[in-house]
């Protein structure tokens, strides 16, 4: 409470993007708040500048108020409907978020995209947009115009996998659960996810939102791979430099992961209902805007140009690679 002073300005001018965001994402849900969110704050923070009383506030609301975020998300996450519906849909996801990993390094490496930038983009086309990019951005120590520019990359497929996926399943004339296994693995946000699914049939929307769900909690695991390889990486370099790096894993494990465990399992066992559940999730989505409209303001949009088009590439590369092999896969099971 004592930083509290310290932190209000840049809380205060995040707050008010990010209220813009999620108006006009309920106007515009295809697109969404977190995206607005984040284009907001970049185009704030471009033209008008930031205070520099505000940095404070922007960098604790870009890391911290991230973590909560993924934390409450978890309030809405029930294990048994993940178990029963990952007995389904494991093998499928298996193959793709595999494929999802392999072509992004691959891609990645004779593109010659940064480590930190193929792996927020890896993530974010494996597991589901967004809410991925922010758990493992604090894990691997991500720059935030990385942070921006694996979100844009991402948000820009899922737009295209909503327009393509529907009358491309029609066409190839996809069952009900086919449709929605395929949406469901290889569309990347929640809200790209439903929309599609939901605009190929009612039963595909059902099915798909679950297995999207089913997919959310690959977060955990993939979250710590990356915490031990960023340690790994540590020590590495403390290693090879001489100096004194503290890469114990105590220090860079993700707990507020642990976290999001957590409340997921006292969803599950009743102790969070399901309205408060609800409750807590949508608050968990509405941080996630705040935090994503902060590292909006953070961002150096001259350092994103500098990137040039290569992470589009790899974005493009993956989200094909995935799409791909999930139809791949059910063809081989026998479900299409």
């Amino acid at each position: 409470m004592s930083k509290l002073p310290q932190y209000a300005p840049g809380l205060g001018l995040a707050l008010g993007i990010a209220l813009i965001a999620l108006g006009l994402g309920s106007l515009w849900p295809l697109v969404g708040g977190p995206v607005f969110g984040i284009v907001l704050g970049i185009a704030v923070g471009s033209t008008a500048g930031r205070p520099a009383r505000a940095v404070p506030g922007l960098q604790f609301a870009a890391k911290q108020l991230l973590q909560w975020a993924i934390v409450l998300l978890g309030a809405g996450l029930s294990l048994t409907q993940v178990y029963r519906v990952g007995r389904e849909s494991l093998w499928v996801m298996a193959f793709t978020l595999s494929g999802a990993f392999i072509t992004a390094y691959g891609l990645g490496r004779l593109l010659g995209t940064p480590f930190k930038l193929t792996s927020l983009i890896g993530m974010g086309t494996a597991i589901c947009g967004g809410s991925a990019i922010a758990a493992i951005a604090p894990i691997i120590e991500a720059e935030d115009q990385e942070i921006a520019y694996a979100i844009g990359t991402v948000f820009l497929f899922n737009i295209a996998a909503v327009l393509i996926f529907p009358p491309l399943g029609h066409w190839l004339h996809f069952s009900d659960r086919a449709f929605g296994l395929w949406a469901g693995t290889a569309i990347n946000d929640t809200s790209s996810v439903v929309a599609s699914g939901y605009a190929f049939s009612d039963a595909a929307g059902s099915y798909a939102t679950i297995v999207k769900l089913t997919r959310s909690t690959m977060i955990i695991p993939i979250s710590l791979v990356f915490a031990v390889l960023t340690a790994l990486r540590k020590r590495s370099a403390a290693a090879g430099g001489g100096g004194a790096v503290d890469y114990r894993l105590g220090r860079i494990f993700p707990w507020f992961i642990l976290w999001f465990l957590v409340a997921a399992l006292l969803h599950t066992v009743g102790i969070i209902s399901g309205r408060a559940g609800s409750l807590l999730t949508e608050g968990g989505k509405f941080l996630i805007i705040v935090a994503l409209a902060a590292i909006g303001l953070n961002t150096d949009l001259r350092r994103m140009r500098a990137m040039g088009l290569r992470p589009a590439l790899l974005g493009l590369g993956v989200w094909f690679a995935v799409t791909v092999i999930s139809l791949a896969v059910q063809f081989a099971g026998g479900l299409i």
